[in-house]
């Protein structure tokens, strides 16, 4: 326990709800209450990931993983769905967090930074659920760490790496510097009006200057033979087996009634409530022959087809089952045959057997089902010749979209070699973060690069937006009095230091997970 600790104590105890403290610093508690050798969530058994060695194993995996995710429930004020989670990514968020703040707490050691007694109680100090009108009390202190089975040890520990991970963060932060330059260019990028020129070309502008060869025709075929492959096919022999023809063999007895009865009690609702069984009992009867029928006729179905499936003859067990078989032609999974349509699970099971081999029963709302394949054709590529018209239609698109991509590469060159073609004009705007351009609609991408630029000045490359490739110029760039800048420097540069503090911290971790041999136990964080 802290000395300072030892000297602060009063008698009134607050219950405080113990997840304020756990949400507050789950975030290095994990890769310090684990039992590594290092002190650095070494754990035992599996592991969620290894950082140059060093283990996170699955406990402080889970505890990061549900305190992200109760903190998104919180938000949303109800269950996270799968979907959402999987869009979220939750998993990969809670690892990726762990890993992060491990390598800034080994990086802390050659940064030269360390974490003083006197810090560690600051900080414990400094939280509201320790104190009692306003200042730190000890009795509380110790109240709430028992209360959750937990030690000062620990708790101490635990804070001790979250205020070194504090601090090696805005030790980061602290060498980001907002220059005179990065200020000017970002007042100019607010400030500015741009006009831009530009040259647009869509698939549809250019198709008709789309010719195909055979070979062309061919190509595309081999590389695209999916597009066309035929659907398998299937000719079926069936016997379908009417439950209801065996309704007049099927008896019930009263115990049978009374169990049918009470196992679907919900369906005898009346305005009342529950209907008596001795007020229904017609009808339960001929709701529990109903269904015992179906199961002793898919019993039959099943131990008839089992006693013969190694002969693969189904007029044998059509005999046995005195039913005639039936025909189906060949019909594929998208087009079935009239007989079989909207009889989803019978088309699958069909389209899942070989040729000549029987299966079943299959079980729908018509009766029971046993097949035989009676014949197959598998799913194959025709030659061009049968499909000519179908190919070139989509390699002509395909081709389409390619020579309008290098028409606008083309121009972009042109444009950037300061060549005189023809171009039309967006006309004056400004600076838009949604990336709103009068005449080309939403590109973020071409706000940010054209902004970087002096009138004259093209990007390399074209842009995408929707279907069309954009190649722009600006044409004028009508700057913002510099007089309003030199007053307002010093504020803007408040302005933008914490974002750039921010993108500095961003790409130091970047870098030390590039220099860090990671291996992640995937199984954890892939969506099933």
């Amino acid at each position: 326990m802290l000395d300072i600790m030892r000297k602060q104590k009063n008698s009134i105890i607050i219950k405080i709800v113990f997840v304020v403290i756990v949400l507050s610093f789950i975030g290095t508690m994990f890769l310090v209450w684990g039992v590594g050798d290092d002190g650095m969530g070494g754990g035992k058994g599996g592991y969620a990931a290894k950082v140059n060695g060093t283990k996170i194993n699955l406990e402080e995996y889970q505890s990061a993983y549900q305190r992200i995710r109760s903190m998104y429930q919180q938000i949303y004020g109800q269950s996270i769905p799968p979907e959402m989670e999987k869009t979220l990514g939750l998993k990969k968020v809670a690892l990726d967090g762990l890993i992060d703040s491990l390598l800034a707490m080994k990086e802390a050691k050659s940064l030269g930074i360390k974490v003083s007694k006197d810090e560690i109680a600051a900080s414990i100090e400094a939280m509201p659920m320790f104190q009692k009108d306003g200042k730190f009390n000890f009795d509380q202190y110790q109240q709430v760490l028992r209360s959750n089975r937990m030690t000062a040890k620990d708790f101490e520990e635990g804070q001790e790496a979250e205020v070194l991970l504090k601090k090696v963060r805005q030790a980061i932060r602290d060498k980001a510097v907002v220059t005179d330059a990065d200020a000017l260019a970002q007042y100019k990028k607010e400030n500015d009006k741009l006009d831009l020129e530009y040259v647009a070309y869509a698939p549809s502008d250019v198709v008709a200057e789309v010719k195909l060869s055979d070979a062309d025709l061919n190509d595309y075929l081999q590389k695209n033979q999916n597009e066309f492959k035929t659907a398998e096919k299937v000719a079926l022999s069936y016997i379908l087996l009417d439950p209801a023809l065996q309704a007049a063999k099927t008896s019930v007895s009263e115990e049978e009634i009374q169990t049918f009865y009470q196992k679907n009690i919900d369906r005898w609702q009346g305005k009342d409530g529950i209907l008596p069984l001795t007020d229904v009992k017609e009808k339960v009867k001929a709701e529990a022959i109903k269904q015992k029928t179906a199961k002793v006729s898919f019993e039959l179905a099943a131990d008839t087809l089992y006693k013969n499936i190694k002969s693969g003859d189904l007029n044998l067990i059509a005999g046995a089952l005195k039913q005639k078989v039936q025909e189906a032609p060949l019909f594929t999974a998208a087009a079935p045959a009239s007989s079989l349509i909207g009889e989803t699970a019978v088309i699958k099971k069909a389209l899942e057997l070989k040729q000549g081999e029987l299966g079943g029963p299959v079980e729908t709302g018509k009766g029971i089902y046993i097949l035989k394949a009676k014949e197959r054709r598998a799913s194959t590529v025709p030659a061009l010749a049968e499909i000519r018209k179908a190919v070139e239609e989509k390699a002509k698109v395909a081709k389409a979209i390619e020579l309008a991509k290098t028409k606008a590469d083309d121009a972009a060159k042109q444009l950037s070699a300061k060549a005189t073609i023809k171009t039309q004009s967006t006309g004056s705007f400004g600076f838009s973060a949604k990336g709103d351009i009068p005449a080309i609609g939403t590109s973020p991408e071409i706000m940010d690069a054209v902004f970087k630029l002096s009138a004259g000045q093209a990007p390399a490359a074209p842009f995408k937006v929707g279907s069309r490739w954009y190649a722009v110029r600006v044409k004028n760039r009508t700057e913002a009095p510099r007089a309003q800048f030199d007053a307002t420097r010093e504020d803007l540069k408040k302005k933008m230091l914490p974002k750039k503090q921010e993108d500095a911290l961003s790409e130091w971790s970047k870098g030390l997970r590039e220099k860090a041999k990671i291996e992640i136990n995937q199984s954890l964080i892939t969506d099933k």
